[in-house]
C-alpha cells in the first residue's frame, strides 16, 4: 500500500534559546554554537532524504535547512511560524514573572479560565493554525503524489502537529525534540482518511549521537518547561481529542 513519509526537524539552536527566552515571532537568526551543532550532526549523515522540503519562514529555520540540505529549494510555509508570545516575547520567566501577574496564572494553567499572553496568541489559535497547514500539506501530497517531505520548523509546532496526529500517542511536550532533531512520521491514506494519524517510525537523525551534549540538554530541559509551561498537558489533550480545531476553545 502507497504510504507518504514526512519528516518533522526542529531549527538550530538561537541565542534567545541558550538564554532561556520565550522566543516565537522574533526573527532570530542561528547562534554560532547552533550552526556548529548542526554541521556536526549533518556530517554524521543521519538525516534523510525527501522530495520536497518545506520551512517555517523565520531565519532560524531557512538557515538550518540550508545547513542540513544545502542543495534544497525550500516552500516557506507561513503559518509554520513559533507561537507569538506578545508581550512576553524575548524574555525569561524571572523577567516576566517579576512584571506581570497574569504570567503566574499561565503558568498555573489560569485557575479555569484560559490566559493569553498579553497581544500574543493563545496556544488554541496557535495549534489550530499549525495544525491546518499540516493537514493542507499532507492532503496535497496525495494529490501529486509526492512521497516524503522534509518540514524544519520551531519546536512548538512540531509537538503541535505530533501530539495531535501522532502515533504512539503522547502528551504535547513529551515530543520536545533537541534542535536539529526531530521525528518521521509515515501515513497511509486509508488510516488518514479514517483517524487523522501517521506512525511515528523513527527519530531524527539516524543513529546515535543524537542525544547532546550536557549543554545541550539543558537547552532542551528550559525548552520543555517552557513548552509545559506555554501550551500545558490540557491544551495537548484538548488538541488530539479536536484535531480539526472545530467547536469552542477550552
Amino acid at each position: 500500500m502507497k504510504s507518504y513519509v514526512v519528516h518533522l526537524i526542529r531549527h538550530g539552536t538561537t541565542a534567545g534559546n541558550e538564554q532561556g527566552r520565550y522566543v516565537g515571532s522574533t526573527d532570530l537568526p542561528l547562534s554560532a554554537a547552533g550552526e556548529k551543532r548542526l554541521r556536526r550532526l549533518r556530517s554524521g549523515r543521519g538525516y534523510p532524504e525527501a522530495q520536497v522540503c518545506l520551512s517555517s519562514p523565520m531565519k532560524r529555520c531557512t538557515e538550518t535547512l540550508r545547513i542540513l540540505y544545502p542543495e534544497a529549494k525550500p516552500i516557506l510555509v507561513r503559518d509554520f511560524r513559533e507561537c507569538d508570545f506578545g508581550e512576553w516575547e524575548g524574555k525569561t520567566a524571572r523577567e516576566i514573572a517579576a512584571s506581570d501577574e497574569r504570567f503566574r496564572r499561565w503558568i498555573s494553567g489560569g485557575g479555569g479560565q484560559p490566559v493569553v499572553p498579553p497581544g500574543g496568541e493563545s496556544g488554541g489559535e496557535f495549534a489550530r493554525r499549525v495544525c491546518a497547514a499540516f493537514e493542507r500539506l499532507v492532503e496535497g501530497m496525495m494529490r501529486s503524489g509526492t512521497l516524503s517531505a522534509v518540514i524544519v520548523a520551531h519546536g512548538g509546532v512540531l509537538m503541535a502537529v505530533l501530539s495531535a496526529y501522532g502515533l504512539p500517542r503522547a502528551k504535547f511536550y513529551d515530543w520536545m525534540t533537541q534542535p536539529g532533531c526531530g521525528y518521521s512520521m509515515r501515513i497511509t491514506p486509508g488510516l488518514w482518511m479514517r483517524s487523522k494519524v501517521g506512525e511515528v517510525f523513527a527519530k531524527i537523525p539516524a543513529g546515535p549521537g543524537n542525544g547532546g551534549d550536557r549543554s545541550e540538554r539543558i537547552v532542551l530541559d528550559l525548552a520543555r518547561e517552557a513548552a509545559d509551561r506555554a501550551y500545558g498537558e490540557k491544551e495537548g489533550k484538548d488538541k488530539r481529542e479536536n484535531p480539526q480545531g472545530n467547536g469552542e476553545e477550552k
